[in-house]
């Protein structure tokens, strides 16, 4: 068992989350890191600024020069990483937390040279602060932030008084400020991707049947076509309703509707978790299979024929079924017209059978 996976389930979700899932989400994230490595300069630069401007002792200059100029120089650093690649994983939290770690540790001991509470270095924590709100999830802005007020209590602070303490306290509040707003962003970020799932679904997806639709097949056949140029195989199935449209006429379009459901799940049945079922409209269904032998070829045509024929028979309603093999130098236009015309040939032999149109 990992570490991992000894923390408590609600540490696990609310501090170690991923970042990302998505191109765009990675790019916004990385688009975050160049904004902190910015806000991590200024503040360096600033205090350079200030030492030169308001110098204190020569003892004490020279450590802070040597921390503000260390910010200077090795935060750029940061943007060397692969970014795109941790912000999918965990190394994406790992470095704002050891990040935030290592600015809570600089600014803490910066302060302490400076004067400690009098020095107003300490104040660069808030600025960490309002950046993790956009940046962490609310258990980790909590926590970081509890890191940051007790930084201050203990390492900038010579000794606590009622002035120490306030100062802690406000940075509390400010730590809880910046917890809701984290959980504001990140709950409207669940939402945004729900809401993109779910267009997705409903754009590649049939609504009668649940089956994919004739853009998501086009989508899946056109990526077989380029596998085939590496020699994997793959075999496409159009499947023609005969006898449909007297159940339209005579039954009615709801026992229509149920037939077309009812076909649909006997076809998906019928074929292997890895396989595709699509509607391309209308009486008309495709089935994509990757990786068959030669000989199981008419084996799945038949059987798809065979599924058709025993949830249609109270209605008269079989399937002629046209069978295409994805060639190399294919193209999707060629494969589905080879595959439609096979369906004809075997819906002009009578019906209820299988035929085969070699590329």
């Amino acid at each position: 068992m990992t570490r991992r996976r000894r923390l408590p389930a609600w540490l696990v979700t609310g501090l170690l989350r991923p970042l990302a899932g998505d191109d765009e989400r990675v790019e916004y994230w990385v688009r975050h890191v160049r904004t902190g490595v910015l806000l991590t300069q200024l503040c360096g630069w600033t205090t350079l600024a200030h030492l030169f401007f308001a110098p204190s002792s020569p003892q004490v200059d020279l450590g802070l020069l040597a921390l503000a100029g260390g910010v200077v120089l090795l935060s750029p650093l940061l943007l060397a990483l692969p970014l795109r690649q941790m912000m999918r994983d965990l190394r994406g939290c790992l470095l704002f937390y050891g990040w935030s770690l290592a600015t809570t540790i600089v600014v803490a001991l910066g302060a302490r040279l400076d004067g400690g509470t009098s020095s107003p270095f300490w104040t660069m924590l808030f600025v960490t602060l309002a950046f993790m709100a956009v940046a962490y999830p609310p258990v980790g802005v909590a926590l970081t932030g509890a890191g940051m007020a007790l930084a201050h209590l203990f390492v900038v602070a010579d000794e606590i008084d009622s002035h120490v303490v306030f100062t802690a306290s406000v940075m509390a509040v400010f730590t809880i400020c910046c917890s809701f707003t984290s959980a504001n962003h990140w709950a409207a970020q669940d939402r945004q991707v729900l809401l993109l799932r779910a267009q997705e679904a409903l754009a590649t997806t049939d609504p009668l049947t649940g089956v994919p639709n004739r853009r998501a097949f086009l989508e899946r056949l056109e990526r077989a076509v380029g596998r085939a140029g590496a020699g994997e195989r793959a075999v496409v199935c159009i499947v023609d309703l005969d006898g449909f449209k007297a159940v339209n006429d005579l039954e009615g379009h709801a026992a229509g509707d149920a037939v077309l459901r009812a076909v649909a799940e006997a076809l998906t049945a019928a074929v292997r978790e890895t396989d595709t079922v699509a509607r391309l409209g209308g009486d008309e269904f495709a089935v994509l299979a990757d990786a068959l032998l030669p000989a199981d070829d008419a084996v799945l045509a038949d059987r798809l024929r065979a599924a058709v024929a025993a949830v249609g028979a109270g209605h008269g309603v079989t399937a002629s079924v046209g069978r295409a093999l994805v060639g190399a130098g294919d193209d999707v236009a060629g494969v589905l017209h080879r595959a439609d015309a096979a369906m004809y040939r075997a819906k002009a032999a009578g019906g209820d059978g299988v035929h085969e149109l070699a590329g």
